[in-house]
């Protein structure tokens, strides 16, 4: 069972953006990711590629928690709002809940609930947040 303080100390990690690092620090070796009923994503390097992958792909992730994190045994939950604004200066908007399985102090198991036309939805980022992008 994760501690409050792991947990709240990864939950940091993701919101300063340190993606690949909260991965890195938190997840077992041997750890899984899988996006709503789609295919696990298996080993710690794997996901931390796809991670850089991700992140190549655009100019800002912010990253924030929507409400109180629920920590029951080794399962956690978390509700998440990521803001992805592209190398084009769009912005696309997603909320999910991140279903994980903790071996300890270690993330092995996440599974991501998540609406996918949240994605298609694109705005323009307007000027100023633009500005703050770069």
């Amino acid at each position: 069972m994760p501690s409050r303080a792991t947990v709240d100390a990864f939950v940091a990690l993701v919101e300063s953006g340190d993606y690949v690092g909260a991965i890195e620090q938190f997840y077992a070796a041997d750890a899984s990711t899988r996006e709503n009923n789609g295919a696990p994503r298996v080993g710690r390097d794997n996901l931390m590629a796809i991670e850089r992958h991700v992140m190549a792909a655009h100019k800002q992730i912010d990253a924030r928690k929507l409400a109180p994190v629920l920590i029951d045994a080794d399962t956690v939950a978390i509700v998440w709002r990521f803001e992805f604004t592209t190398l084009h200066d769009t912005m696309r908007t997603m909320e999910e809940v991140a279903w994980q399985k903790w071996r300890g102090e270690q993330l092995l198991e996440e599974q991501f609930f998540y609406d996918p036309q949240q994605m298609l939805a694109e705005r323009p980022v307007a000027r100023q947040e633009a500005a703050t992008a770069s």
